[in-house]
């Protein structure tokens, strides 16, 4: 195979049938290292070969960089696509960046699995050769820790609603000793906005129930192989004891009524919201409380369930 690439011709050497001159062909058409552009996206990513390694990279450290990713790549053809993406080309390289969570200017390498599950590494450190191909050879091998989008982790976390990030997913959502419902929304979504004040209700009802955990996440700036979502809002549940498995989907009527009936049925740890003590009769009551006694008491009446009624 003749290209005008730095590796200029690829021979082939392999048995003379039709599947193996294919995987030559597949292996060997595409350049060492692809610079990432509009018109070459398909062939990156409709390619056979899924596996990729992303060199995120400014213009000026790209002369120096370059040399070593390509040289990194000849030992991964056929297994691997080598792609260079250059943060600072604000047509195609800064979106791309900001997609896959790399921000500032130091070069960075990440592995991309490409695949349903768009699993994500990255490699920390001085990017020399030997680090190059043994990070390449780890991600093969599926050595590597996942990397997620994430915003700085609340420094307090005590609100009714818990705000889950990128880094402390797995501490919040996949603690096999809670219930957890969360909601994966966008800040400019309206739809968002519209459901938060129900969200935050039903979190308020549920403050006193230790096993459960009402949260939230920014699906725009922080990410997790588990939490997937097909648009803004996404409602995903997490039952006690089943992390290992996919997550339920909440379909339900966005109401506190209708999510709380969905936690009474799927929640592994049974629970009841403890009612509070009364007020004294001569306390007047405020406008707030009121407004709240109004709410529920709509929830009741779109709500069929006794027992419902009586708990919330």
């Amino acid at each position: 195979m003749v290209k005008k690439e730095t590796e200029k011709i690829s021979y082939f050497d392999g048995k003379f049938d039709k599947s193996t001159i294919a995987d030559f062909v597949f292996s060997n058409k595409l350049p060492l290292v692809t610079i990432f552009t509009r018109e070459n996206a398909p062939s990156v990513f409709e390619s056979p070969i899924k596996n990729q390694l992303l060199l995120f990279a400014v213009s000026n450290d790209s002369e120096k960089l370059l040399p070593v990713f390509e040289e990194a790549a000849k030992s991964f053809k056929g297994k691997l696509i080598f792609v260079y993406v250059q943060m600072d080309n604000e047509d195609v390289g800064k979106p791309v960046s900001e997609y896959f969570g790399i921000t500032g200017e130091a070069p960075k390498v990440l592995a991309y699995t490409g695949n349903d599950d768009a699993k994500k590494h990255i490699l920390d450190g001085e990017l020399t050769l030997d680090k190059i191909k043994t990070f390449g050879e780890d991600f093969l091998e599926g050595k590597l820790k996942p990397f997620f989008k994430s915003d700085p982790i609340p420094e307090t976390n005590d609100g009714d609603v818990k705000i889950v990030v990128g880094n402390n997913f797995d501490e919040i959502v996949l603690d096999e000793s809670k219930d957890v419902l969360l909601e994966i929304y966008a800040p400019w979504c309206g739809h968002c906005q519209a459901f938060e004040p129900t969200y935050n209700k039903l979190a308020k009802h549920l403050r006193g129930v230790d096993s459960i955990v009402i949260a939230k996440m920014d699906g725009t700036t922080n990410e997790h192989h588990r939490a997937k979502s097909d648009g803004f809002p996404t409602i995903l549940f997490f039952p006690a004891g089943n992390k290992s498995f996919d997550p339920i989907n909440v379909d339900v009527d966005r109401t506190v009524v209708a999510l709380y009936k969905f936690l009474k049925k799927n929640a592994s740890i049974p629970f009841k919201i403890q009612k509070p003590t009364s007020a004294p009769k001569t306390e007047k009551p405020t406008s707030e409380p009121k407004a709240e006694s109004s709410d529920i008491k709509e929830s009741h009446e779109s709500s069929s369930d006794k027992d419902v009624k009586d708990e919330l």
